[in-house]
């Protein structure tokens, strides 16, 4: 099998794993980009506060928002995007935890997604005094990018996971996994707050179309 794949990075509002306030997408097909696509979220109610810490790191700001899509709307094209891929994230528990989180807010229910952390894997590959994102990228020749924008993040992690691939000679994830002796986890749905008030309604997800 090829290295096939879709890199994710979320930017936040604050640090609730609900308040996702931008994505990127990188999909990558036998080690090569080809197809890239970042927007930005509205954080659900109760999650869409902005913190100067966070602002000051991404640059994003409530006005910015105000006419993005909102979780649920724009969660079809996360997953049209990303398909059965693989996703892999720098920090993976921070992005899987933001689509947790996110979705037991808005009541959306994910896929069971396979993910791989490229952190993990920049550990196992080179030896660096920190394996923070432009840091690792640049181990991996891509250097440049605008860290903190989350499609430019995306594509620095795609470009770990290409180079990791070829130089511990693995022909897919699996093997990458493997042979880095790294863990690949898959996610699993986090419980949507209890609401006592009321009978509990069926998760709804909205088509959105592009």
């Amino acid at each position: 099998m090829p290295i096939d794949f879709t890199a994710i990075d979320f930017e936040t509002a604050n640090s609730s794993s609900a308040s996702a306030c931008s994505v990127g997408l990188v999909k990558v097909r036998d080690g090569v980009v080809v197809d890239k696509v970042g927007w930005l979220i509205k954080p659900p109610a109760g999650h869409d506060t902005f913190l100067e810490w966070n602002t000051r790191i991404h640059g994003i700001r409530a006005d910015d928002v105000v006419d993005a899509f909102e979780w649920h709307e724009q969660f079809d094209l996360i997953a049209d995007f990303a398909g059965i891929d693989v996703f892999v994230a720098h920090n993976a528990g921070f992005d899987m935890g933001v689509i947790k989180g996110a979705c037991a807010a808005t009541g959306v229910t994910p896929p069971s997604w396979a993910y791989l952390c490229s952190l993990q894997v920049a550990r196992r590959t080179y030896a660096l005094d920190s394996y923070r994102l432009p840091l690792a990228a640049a181990a991996a020749g891509f250097t440049g990018f605008s860290h903190h924008d989350a499609l430019a993040d995306a594509e620095a992690c795609a470009a770990i996971v290409v180079h990791a691939a070829q130089f511990h000679g693995a022909d897919d994830l699996r093997q990458l996994a493997d042979t880095a002796r790294v863990s690949m986890k898959r996610l699993t749905p986090a419980a949507p707050p209890a609401d006592t008030s009321a009978p509990a309604a069926a998760p709804r997800r909205r088509v959105v179309f592009r």
